[in-house]
């Protein structure tokens, strides 16, 4: 699994105004709506219950919000630079700027864990950090997030 197979254009989101982590996560429910055709009260509701088991964000600047929706969702990603970082009771105690959402269906066990591991894992690199902090449009966010690096490549 790759990143590409989690993400699409439409679910990269270049310049996110929030100020708060319930509104980014309201906005990111939204689009999360629109690209994969799931209720936005539906995706905001799990994205609620799972950081009241603990906060997502997983420090330096980087929120990975996730939860398994009901139904045959299909696996899925959004991700955001937002405008300005904003507090996400991070576990570093330093604010966010970068978020990548995470949804999947009920049904999806090691998937779901396969998918997370691979965002933790690119979300680490600090070079991969400094790129996708120094760009500001869509297509330079998904090209970053979904290029597959060379000593990956068949």
């Amino acid at each position: 699994m790759e990143i590409i197979d989690l993400l699409s254009p439409e679910g990269v989101i270049p310049n996110l105004k929030v100020t708060s982590k319930k509104q980014a996560l309201q906005e990111l429910s939204k689009r999360g709506a629109e690209v994969i055709g799931i209720e936005e009260r539906e995706i905001f509701h799990t994205l609620l219950e799972r950081e009241k088991l603990g906060t997502t964000g997983v420090g330096n600047g980087i929120a990975i919000p996730h939860g398994k929706l009901p139904g045959e969702a299909p696996l899925s990603g959004l991700f955001a630079r937002l405008e300005r970082p904003i507090d996400f009771e991070s576990v570093d105690e330093r604010p966010v700027d970068l978020i990548f959402l995470l949804l999947a269906p009920e049904s999806a066990g090691a998937e779901h864990l396969k998918a997370l591991a691979k965002v933790s894992r690119l979300l680490r690199d600090q070079t991969m950090l400094e790129k996708l902090r120094g760009s500001d449009s869509a297509e330079a966010l998904y090209s970053l997030l979904t290029e597959i690096p060379a000593n990956q490549a068949a």
